[in-house]
């Protein structure tokens, strides 16, 4: 989701790489589950959120649209995101303990929070949000440990390559006064990149070179990596054509 504002304000005023010790441990959160009520539609889920609670509940994307996401408009562009419940304005997949049901599995969102990440010249970096998380006492922590992803080099080139894939379709959707290209656009990026499984078996197989490359992904994981980079190019050769 787009944000103009003003780091100093929200922020302890530094940038951070995954590497970097941040102070963002909430030490379990010991029962607190303030980050996970009242959030709205912001909860914007990215492709690989998808796909792993796809796979991890064994069900499909339109299974979940059902009952724990909805379809809402992000900046321009039909995005899914989590679908707070109506008694108690909570993530559905809270507990009756107030716990995550989906811990192993929870969105990007999720794992990054309370930190941010700030977007320049194509990458970005960690940003630590002070005002957001009430927790008091938090402990330092290297982020890549925080945000809890198998291949943090990957994690982070997909999240950078998914930013900046979304941040030109949002500007042109924000820009544009062409209503049914701007469906005809979100409608693609629905089926390509959330509809469409990512199996294996589906897309070109994968180079000596790629295999040799996979290091310790859980295949699930891997062949996500690989075939979003494959639909990217894709996406981006088709949508340059409508734009």
């Amino acid at each position: 989701m787009l944000r103009n504002v003003n780091l100093s304000e929200i922020s302890d005023g530094k940038l951070y790489d995954s590497n970097d010790m941040v102070k963002a441990d909430c030490l379990g959160c010991k029962g607190c589950s303030a980050c996970c009520r009242g959030m709205g539609s912001s909860i914007v889920l990215d492709p690989l959120d998808v796909h792993r609670l796809v796979n991890g509940l064994g069900t499909s994307f339109e299974a979940l649209l059902s009952v724990y996401l909805e379809l809402n408009v992000a900046d321009g562009l039909i995005l899914p995101n989590l679908k707070m419940t109506e008694d108690q304005d909570a993530c559905p997949f809270l507990n009756e303990m107030g716990r995550c049901s989906i811990h192993a599995i929870r969105p990007g969102f999720c794992r990054l929070f309370p930190l941010g990440r700030f977007y320049e010249n194509g990458s970005f970096r960690y940003f630590l949000q002070i005002h957001e998380c009430p927790k008091p006492g938090k402990a330092k922590i290297k982020i890549h440990k925080w945000i809890e992803t198998d291949d943090i080099r990957k994690y982070e080139k997909f999240i950078n390559d998914w930013h900046y894939f979304l941040k030109e379709l949002q500007e042109y959707a924000l820009s544009s006064e062409d209503t049914e290209k701007i469906k005809a656009i979100s409608m693609y990026v629905l089926q390509q990149f959330y509809l469409a499984p990512y199996a294996i078996s589906e897309e070109a197989e994968p180079s000596q070179e790629e295999l040799q490359d996979l290091g310790e992904e859980t295949p699930c994981q891997e062949d996500f990596y690989q075939i979003f980079s494959t639909r990217l190019k894709t996406a981006q050769k088709a949508i340059s054509k409508l734009l």
